[in-house]
């Protein structure tokens, strides 16, 4: 399955890097895209759930690293306002 990565931008500046097992978080997520940090929040675990349920049906498991994936987006966005714009870029 062809993994994405894709490179976050946050409102002070940091960036991080969100790890998809499938390409499906594109559907979510597009590079060049801003949106605020609630927004991510709730399309990028929805996304990082729809990889797993594709991994799960390929191979017959879930994959792990979803969700820790899922948390380390959860525990950057809490560091910031619901509407800050985060901007994605393609890793």
């Amino acid at each position: 399955m062809p993994e994405v990565r894709l490179t976050l931008e946050w409102p002070d500046g940091l960036t991080s890097e969100l790890y998809s097992p499938s390409t499906v978080i594109l559907d979510y997520l597009k590079p060049g895209q801003s949106l605020t940090v609630s927004e991510l929040t709730s399309k990028g675990l929805a996304a990082l759930e729809q990889a797993s349920e594709r991994v799960r049906a390929r191979y017959g498991f879930a994959c792990t690293r979803v969700d820790e994936e899922r948390l380390r987006l959860q525990q950057a966005a809490d560091n910031y306002a619901g509407d800050a714009l985060v901007q994605i870029a393609a890793a």
